[in-house]
């Protein structure tokens, strides 16, 4: 089946759209997919630069939502016509996934970074060549065929082309705050960064009932959307030491809980040097930058802890329902972090979002879908 696909064919390139790519038959266990839109991650980025390792040619996008086409035979639970939310692809048949970590599931890599479909096929080929999928989906094009494991459904009323970046993004700053750090009513948080992980980790500790959520970021207009959402404080860490203004705003102590976004070296040891005794930061950006901390006055003598989170510990079926019903009911109004573009201003979006421009650019894959049919 020919698709059209947006692929980056080596390190640093631009993302070309071709309409040429052979998308792999489907597997008993496999569902077709109509993209009809799909977010860009700071993730996609890391990849097309060669922050980590990868296969290219590459076919990348994890944010994708859009309605089954097709079922295979063995496919319990989903039937052509239902919209989805597609996540990372865990086997729920490992130690890990039985204890209910997916995001800890043994072959994890394998499953979304390898570049194949599980089995080690090619999901996408151009010329017979072969062409790098990711997360067992690949979103930047017009179909796809995933396992019902990558798939999550949601109503059918809601605006598809919103619900893309929950699952990536959204789910993993909230699921940060929700599943790994669990404060209770009355802790405090700081949250590093107000990107799209950002801003979802900072509503997650405002729902969670923390009384001081500040948002540090360099951008004012950020700042005042971080502000819109639920900040209680916010610091413009380009003017004044984040640190200091942190301690400041908590008696003296610094905040219980940290969440680093941003990967920055600096950022990420300012997040640890903002806690207070006993206090925990995430640092959960993809980057190739490395923090050097002391184990004795930091880790020991402080009690602090430093702990990575792959995304957000998520079990993606339980956690984006969560919080599509939270968007509901107008405590997590991630639409207020996107902007739409049409498939082919897909360099332009990515460059708004390295840029800081765009928070959340969403493409529209699908220009004839028409919300709440």
């Amino acid at each position: 089946m020919k698709i059209k696909a947006a692929v980056v064919d080596k390190v640093n390139d631009p993302f070309v759209i071709k309409d040429d790519i052979e998308l792999a038959p489907m597997q008993p266990d496999d569902i077709l997919v109509h993209m009809v839109a799909s977010g860009i991650c700071h993730s996609d980025e890391a990849l097309r630069r060669g922050d980590a390792a990868f296969t290219f040619p590459v076919i990348l996008g994890h944010e994708g939502s859009g309605i089954i086409e097709k079922v295979g035979p063995e496919v319990k639970g989903f039937e052509p016509g239902d919209h989805v939310v597609l996540s990372f692809y865990a086997d729920g048949t490992c130690d890990n996934c039985l204890k209910g970590k997916p995001t800890q599931c043994r072959d994890y890599a394998k499953y979304n970074l390898s570049g194949t479909r599980c089995d080690g096929s090619d999901h996408f080929t151009e010329d017979g060549h072969h062409v790098s999928d990711m997360f067992n989906q690949s979103s930047f094009t017009t179909a796809t065929v995933v396992k019902a494991r990558n798939c999550v459904k949601v109503p059918k009323e809601l605006d598809l082309r919103r619900l893309g970046p929950l699952g990536c993004g959204y789910v993993t700053g909230s699921g940060t705050v929700f599943n790994t750090l669990q404060p209770k009513p009355g802790d405090t948080i700081a949250v590093f960064g107000t990107g799209a992980v950002g801003l979802a980790a900072m509503m997650a500790g405002r729902i969670s009932g923390c009384t001081s959520v500040i948002a540090v970021d360099i951008v004012d207009s950020r700042l005042d959307l971080a502000k819109e959402l639920g900040a209680t404080d916010t610091i413009n860490s380009k003017n004044e030491d984040p640190v200091a203004a942190i301690k400041a705003l908590t008696n003296g102590h610094g905040v219980d809980w940290a969440v680093d976004t941003t990967g920055v070296t600096k950022v990420m040891l300012d997040s640890l040097a903002a806690l207070a005794q006993g206090g925990t930061t995430a640092t959960i950006a993809v980057t190739p930058n490395l923090i050097e901390v002391s184990t004795w006055n930091d880790l020991c003598v402080d009690d602090k802890k430093i702990v990575g989170v792959n995304m957000g510990d998520a079990i993606p079926q339980i956690d984006v329902p969560r919080l599509i019903k939270y968007y509901q009911l107008g405590s997590f109004r991630f639409d207020k972090t996107e902007k739409f573009y049409k498939f082919d201003q897909i360099n332009e979006a990515n460059a708004d979002s390295g840029s800081g421009k765009t928070i959340k650019p969403v493409l529209i894959i699908d220009e004839d879908y028409v919300p709440g049919k």
